[in-house]
């Protein structure tokens, strides 16, 4: 993979791949989607575990930053906007019904669902915009500081993600 600098929706930029260290490259589906800020706060947790083993997070959503800056202004890691899908169709990542039609994905739905309920009727979470669709498949991408993918996931169901350990296995497998 050829280096680059993309646009985070806080004014910054991060670089892909980051000659620092792996990069996470990470696709969700849209603003405030309840089973993307379900993983994503397994992501959070342990945040500080990831980025101390060198690891970059990056996530990239297909909606516009201005949609998005509500959603992920707390995240400590760098977030992207794509709402015309030009990553998605680089990285080959899908939307598909099975995205929400299939059964492993009610669970994670259902406690998404749950989870952000009570923010919302208080006013203190905005309307997820499921603008761009609400059927896209998660990707997991573990990117070398040389460009190369030395690790990937593409979902079956809207929760088929790397857990946390999967991730720093991927990693620790990258530098031994």
């Amino acid at each position: 993979m050829e280096a680059r600098e993309w646009g985070t929706v806080t004014g910054g930029t991060v670089r892909v791949p980051d000659p620092g260290g792996p990069v996470h490259l990470q696709f969700r589906r849209f603003a405030g989607c309840p089973v993307c800020n379900l993983h994503l706060r397994s992501v959070v947790l342990r945040h500080d575990e990831i980025s101390s083993r060198g690891i970059v997070e990056v996530v990239v959503f297909h909606s516009t930053a201005a949609d998005l800056r509500p959603h992920v202004a707390d995240l400590p890691f760098a977030v992207v906007a794509d709402p015309d899908k030009r990553l998605y169709a680089e990285f080959g990542v899908e939307a598909r019904p099975r995205a929400l039609l299939d059964p492993r994905a009610w669970g994670a739905i259902a406690r998404g669902v749950a989870r952000d309920l009570g923010p919302l009727l208080r006013g203190r979470r905005p309307l997820p915009d499921p603008a761009g669709g609400r059927l896209g498949l998660p990707a997991d991408f573990l990117i070398a500081p040389d460009g190369r993918i030395v690790a990937e996931k593409r979902g079956q169901h809207a929760y088929d993600q790397w857990t946390v350990d999967e991730l720093l296995t991927h990693a620790q497998a990258l530098t031994s």
